[in-house]
């Protein structure tokens, strides 16, 4: 799988296009990366970039952009509402998709190492990178800001990590580091700065300074006015999504300005948001309205509208969910094609797709069926007394459908593993070894596969039992076919299963698994009969 950094650094620069677009630049002209946003701020006077690649490329990336930002970003001359230290002020690397936190670490040392050597510039460390309490957090470490790094620079406890412990005029000092996903959020106050300001102080976790901690975790925030907007901002970096999400931050900061007479208008994304913490948000909504929806796509514009993240710019999710920007094309041949392709091509004179392909097919079209009746009794006038099981059923065989279907094409890969290893080397007694090893682990993974498809069929059964109880019953052979359908569907990848059981030694692999699919293969036949006794009787 490939591995998915993300980078986010911000640079002290958010008026001059020409100089924003000459660091956007050297990032996109970097091998191997993806700049994915450039966030400027013109009241802060700061730029947001926000790029990915891999443990080598992010790095490459970071030191091309800083290098761009050393040449035409002069500190000396920067005023801005947001807090900062140095023209690159932070760069945070941030694990995305099959990577670890200790290897972004090593990027944010690599990064800082590399840096600090070319510009001759002080650098430290922060988060996840850093082991020192003092200095661990950005606003401890950006204490004082750019205008007190002169005297702040020469203690013996600020020594940077990398590059010299004096001021450099021109530059100031960065942070580099390793962390969790964050958000940058901002909540649009129609009041002064003074009323934002001191909601932020209500909710970030550090409180008031008085030794207090502020209402939510997880949480930095500062209120100000921003003169492009002609608004007042709460200003939050929500540093664990998963411990105060965004719609727990929007909801409670509009629950203080209620008590202070003070309108809220909307919010603003600053850069990505994970997908996950949209659809928390969606969750949220729909429970506290009673609402039930489906698509992903509908969940989202319900988000939008409720936290208001069109009232500054367009929340534009193609752009703005960091998901959808570095999802890698699927790799779905099989099931991109047409119905009549995908027949034509089992037919054609090819061992693949086969009987395991055709198999997870038919599955998702036997739950694909139940989903469909479910949905054609939900919301109809006369079944209105049947909403509450629909909502139950609908997301169970939607799920077990949309799982299944990239199984048609995980089937027919099934065995490339194993046909990769055919073609190792076994010219020495560690290489043959090492052969029959890797061959193992593909006939592994072969039977793997199928028997996933079994799984993600037999999750179905009860929601196909109940929708045959209470479904449309002019819809009654849609469910007998769809029960029939999945029945088959999981047999047919039973058999692909078992086929390729013989040529594992491992016997205890091969006992466990021969039971756990015959337990699920028998389970298909006795749900199936029961389906369809149910509908014989209504």
């Amino acid at each position: 799988m490939k591995k998915i950094i993300e980078c986010v650094p911000n640079f002290s620069e958010g008026q001059n296009k020409e100089v924003i677009e000459a660091i956007a630049d050297a990032i996109r002209k970097t091998e191997g990366v993806t700049l994915l946003d450039v966030d400027p701020g013109f009241s802060t006077n700061r730029t947001v970039y926000t790029f990915v690649g891999d443990e080598k490329s992010v790095v490459e990336g970071a030191l091309a952009a800083t290098r761009t930002a050393y040449k035409l970003i002069d500190m000396t001359k920067h005023k801005g509402e947001h807090p900062r230290m140095g023209a690159l002020d932070v760069c945070p690397f941030v694990p995305v998709a099959n990577v670890t936190m200790e290897e972004c670490v090593e990027c944010a040392k690599e990064f800082g190492r590399r840096a600090a050597e070319e510009l001759n510039i002080p650098i430290y460390l922060y988060e996840e990178a850093s082991n020192e309490s003092h200095r661990k957090s950005l606003p401890q470490i950006r204490e004082g800001e750019y205008e007190g790094i002169a005297k702040k620079i020469i203690k013996p406890e600020w020594k940077p990590n990398y590059g010299p412990a004096e001021f450099v005029p021109n530059w100031g000092a960065s942070v580099t580091g390793a962390r969790f996903f964050l958000i940058a959020y901002n909540i649009n106050v129609l009041g002064t700065s003074n009323q934002a300001h001191r909601i932020a102080l209500d909710v970030r976790e550090a409180g008031r300074g008085d030794g207090q901690p502020g209402k939510l975790k997880e949480v930095k925030g500062i209120g100000w006015w921003v003169d492009e907007y002609n608004t007042a901002q709460i200003s939050m970096n929500l540093t664990n999504y998963k411990v105060t999400p965004v719609h727990v931050a929007f909801e409670e900061c509009k629950s203080i300005a209620s008590e202070l007479n003070v309108g809220i208008a909307g919010s603003e994304l600053v850069g990505l948001i994970p997908l996950e913490a949209l659809m928390m948000a969606a969750d949220y909504y729909m429970q506290k309205e009673n609402l039930f929806i489906i698509d992903e796509e509908q969940k989202i514009k319900l988000v939008v509208d409720r936290l208001g993240l069109n009232s500054i710019t367009k929340f534009e999710s193609h752009k703005k969910i960091i998901d959808y920007l570095v999802a890698e094309d699927k790799n779905e041949p099989l099931a991109s094609l047409t119905v009549r392709g995908f027949i034509e091509e089992i037919a054609s004179r090819s061992s693949a797709p086969g009987g395991g392909s055709a198999s997870a097919a038919i599955a998702a079209i036997g739950t694909g069926l139940g989903c469909m009746v479910a949905q054609l009794t939900y919301g109809v006038r006369k079944f209105e007394h049947l909403d509450k099981e629909m909502r139950k059923i609908i997301p169970v065989l939607n799920t077990a459908t949309q799982k299944l279907i990239p199984m048609i094409d995980a089937d027919t890969n099934a065995f490339n593993d194993y046909m990769e290893a055919l073609k190792l080397p076994k010219n020495t007694d560690e290489e043959k070894q090492y052969r029959i090893s890797k061959m193992q682990d593909g006939l592994k993974k072969a039977v793997d596969v199928p028997l996933n498809t079994m799984r993600l069929g037999d999750s179905a059964w009860e929601m196909m039992l109940e929708i045959a109880k209470y479904g449309n019953i002019a819809s009654k052979s849609d469910v007998e076919v769809g029960a029939r359908a999945l029945e088959v569907g999981i047999w047919g990848a039973y058999r692909n299963v078992m086929i390729n059981l013989p040529g594992i030694k491992d016997e205890q692999f091969k006992t466990e698994i021969t039971a756990i699919a015959e337990e699920i293969r028998v389970r298909a036949v006795e749900k199936c009969n029961e389906v369809l006794s149910i509908l014989d009787n209504r």
